[in-house]
């Protein structure tokens, strides 16, 4: 990594210049402020903010009943689940490493929380080596590489457009992802139709 071999690092050295994003997001069952601050214990109460406000968090912090104060609860359980990735996307900006790695960070979140995620995602990966694992493909087009992973070993590699137009794996993976997300907002799009319609608007 930027010329040095890793076999004369320590694990220590190289993990701290990783920031780590995955879709099973722990906190610690202490306020908002303590949990953004695991990325970086010594930081001031305006970098808190300011990486909040960075990872979308900051308005919806603002709304609870003791803004950065606000116990989270045992594992996050008083945070929905996008808000609790928000908060660990406010801890890796905190952190402001070179390196990022993004393990599947939007596989479980709704279609709001997940624009919110990775807006926010996108913002943190500005100027950074970043790796990113990914089934949900929205995450990983403007990669700069992207590798498909069968049984262990890479099938096919390019950029997406390349990728596309081998015509592979890739590209029929691609093809079925987001047809079926298109038959689902049809659908939404059909259900809220009904509901106006039942509302009498």
């Amino acid at each position: 990594i930027d010329g040095q071999d890793l076999q004369a690092v320590s694990r220590r050295s190289l993990r701290a210049q990783i920031s780590y994003v995955g879709q099973d997001i722990y906190l610690f069952q202490d306020t908002v402020r303590s949990n953004i601050l695991m990325g970086k214990l010594a930081a001031s109460d305006s970098e808190v903010i300011e990486a909040a406000k960075a990872a979308h968090a900051h308005d919806f912090i603002m709304k609870m009943p003791r803004g950065y104060d606000t116990a989270v609860g045992e594992g996050g359980s008083q945070l929905s689940l996008g808000q609790r990735q928000r908060i660990a996307l406010a801890r890796a900006f905190i952190r402001n490493t070179p390196i990022v790695l993004l393990d599947e960070p939007t596989a479980s979140l709704d279609s709001e929380s997940e624009h919110a995620v990775q807006a926010a995602i996108r913002r943190l990966c500005q100027g950074k080596t970043t790796l990113a694992i990914a089934h949900r493909l929205n995450t990983i087009l403007d990669a700069d590489r992207i590798h498909v992973i069968e049984e262990g070993r890479i099938s096919e590699a390019g950029k997406h457009d390349e990728l596309i137009a081998l015509d592979g794996r890739y590209a029929t993976f691609f093809k079925l992802q987001f047809a079926r997300e298109l038959r689902q907002l049809v659908a939404d799009e059909g259900q809220a139709v009904e509901d106006c319609s039942e509302s009498g608007r």
